[in-house]
């Protein structure tokens, strides 16, 4: 049976639940949701497994804090023995306008560190990643802007984009990469 990796970029503690950082573990909350399965504690990850179609979806949200979760990508890489074209990485955006997702399958952290650290570990960029445009306000510090609360106006965005993200998900293993991209990069 195909493994897949899917990892949802984010910080542990209550302090950081519901920031803009965060949103890649607020799109596998929903996935956890969606297949009524629980997350365990387990090595540098919180996770859950289930098997779809055919595939088996290795959903991890990394205990390592956002700037060292290439330690938890690469970790469960190996464990699980995924391919790397079976991995996909959840992440915030400053630089995409709120709401907008863009699905790629290599490119650059864009100074963004968890994707920083994932690329030291992997020693590659050449891993898909699904951006969450979160689009960086200017009166405020990036540090504040992240790691801030999600804004009203963002409320009422979030929810549809985070089900779609599961959605997205789920295509990625099983229609592949371009497929999914054809489909949702427009959005």
């Amino acid at each position: 049976m195909k493994k897949y990796l899917i990892v949802g970029l984010g910080n542990k503690g209550d302090e950081y639940i519901n920031t803009r950082h965060n949103i890649g573990f607020e799109v596998l909350n929903e996935l956890s949701i969606l297949f009524k399965k629980g997350f365990e504690i387990s090595r540098y990850a919180m996770k859950f497994k289930i098997k779809y179609r055919g595939k088996i979806f290795v959903c991890i949200k990394p205990t390592t804090y956002m700037n060292l979760s290439g330690k938890a990508v690469k970790y469960w890489i190996n464990r699980e023995k995924i391919n790397l074209n079976n991995v996909l990485v959840i992440t915030d955006d400053l630089n995409i306008p709120m709401g907008k997702l863009r699905l790629r399958g290599k490119g650059s952290s864009g100074g963004h560190n968890g994707l920083i650290n994932i690329e030291e570990n992997l020693k590659t960029r050449n891993y898909s990643r699904l951006r969450f445009g979160i689009g960086k306000k200017e009166k405020h510090s990036q540090i504040d802007f992240v790691l801030g609360k999600w804004s009203a106006d963002e409320e009422m965005i979030l929810n549809e984009k985070i089900k779609i993200c599961s959605d997205i998900i789920l295509s990625f293993c099983i229609e592949g990469l371009s497929k999914t991209m054809s489909k949702y990069n427009n959005n």
